[in-house]
């Protein structure tokens, strides 16, 4: 037998203990086997004791029972009043801060009022400025519809489109009616004020209109009212125009020659158009203004009499143009009787 072997006593407990197998492991109380099947070491000390849990349950209901009784009430209000100055004070300093975001959403908001408001505002006033508008020449055609009735003749109506110079004339209206509606030329044209002009060209929509008012303008009137006996004057001259529109001012009056120089007629007197009824180019009986002032001429020893015309030739819109009664017209014709036809 060899020194270096082992000896018969090891090898017999090296083989017992290899058969035997190895070692069984032995748990410690702290440790135990998970679902996995490894080993798990518990939390030191483990959970809250059961004890520990029914102190917390019974303090618990103690103070819910408490709460509910009058006998911290006492405690509840003197925490209050001290708590309740400082809690204020707190929301105070704090409440520049915590509006901001509030205050940008308000200033957002107060602008986009402030725009919608301005946008239905000046909605509005064009509605109103346009009702005013509808409303002014609805007037005025009721206008038209009355002179049509007062003076006994038909009329077509007509709006002015455009002023300026015709032929040698200076003083000239263009008008959207023409031969299609019944109008030709030589035709007196009215408002509901009265005499406004005739008609000097037509072509198949539109037409000229000469104004009283200019200076190559002469219309036979006469005197309608009464004279310094008390007598109805019916003194007859022709009306001249001065060239100039507005009336209200010297320049823009009319000038009256009459034929008989002994008398001069009152002011105020009106002052209206005279024929037969079927003469052109002016209809008798169209007003054409009133009498301002009579004036004498030394030189000659003629009167001279100032008409102050009743058309605001400045701001003409609505017009009647004077036609037979039994016009054919492409648009409705103003009977005498004040009627559409």
């Amino acid at each position: 037998m060899s020194l270096l072997s082992p000896r018969p006593s090891e090898r017999l407990r090296k083989g017992l203990e290899q058969r035997k197998g190895p070692k069984p492991m032995v748990r410690t109380p702290r440790e135990r086997l998970n679902r996995r099947g490894s080993l798990e070491t518990k939390a030191g000390g483990g959970g809250p004791k059961r004890s520990w849990l029914i102190a917390l349950i019974l303090c618990c209901a103690t103070l819910a029972t408490l709460d509910q009784t009058p006998v911290l009430e006492p405690a509840r209000a003197a925490v209050g009043e001290v708590i309740s100055p400082l809690e204020t004070g707190a929301a105070m300093v704090a409440r520049p801060f915590t509006d901001i975001p509030e205050w940008f959403d308000t200033r957002d908001e107060l602008r986009d009022k402030v725009a919608k408001l301005e946008a239905e505002n000046s909605s509005l006033r064009r509605q109103v400025e346009v009702t005013d508008y509808g409303r002014a020449k609805l007037a005025e055609y009721e206008s038209i519809t009355r002179a049509a009735e007062d003076l006994g003749y038909a009329m077509v109506p007509a709006r002015v489109t455009a002023y300026g110079p015709a032929q040698t004339f200076n003083r000239t209206v263009t008008i959207d009616a023409g031969s299609a509606a019944g109008i030709r030329s030589d035709m007196s044209v009215v408002t509901g004020d009265g005499l406004v002009g005739r008609v000097l060209r037509v072509t198949k929509t539109s037409a000229t209109v000469l104004l009283i008012v200019d200076a190559a303008s002469v219309v036979g009137g006469r005197v309608g009212g009464e004279d310094r006996s008390g007598k109805k004057s019916g003194q007859v001259g022709m009306v001249r125009g001065s060239g100039a529109v507005a009336g209200g001012t010297p320049s823009g009056l009319l000038t009256l020659d009459l034929v008989d120089q002994s008398t001069a007629p009152l002011k105020g007197d009106t002052v209206i158009t005279w024929g037969d009824g079927r003469a052109a180019p002016y209809v008798s009986g169209l007003p054409i203004g009133e009498v301002t002032d009579t004036f004498e001429s030394v030189r000659d020893s003629s009167q001279t009499v100032r008409i102050k015309p009743y058309v605001d030739f400045g701001s003409l819109d609505v017009v009647g143009v004077v036609v037979p009664g039994d016009t054919m017209s492409d648009r409705a014709v103003i009977t005498p009787e004040g009627e559409l036809r």
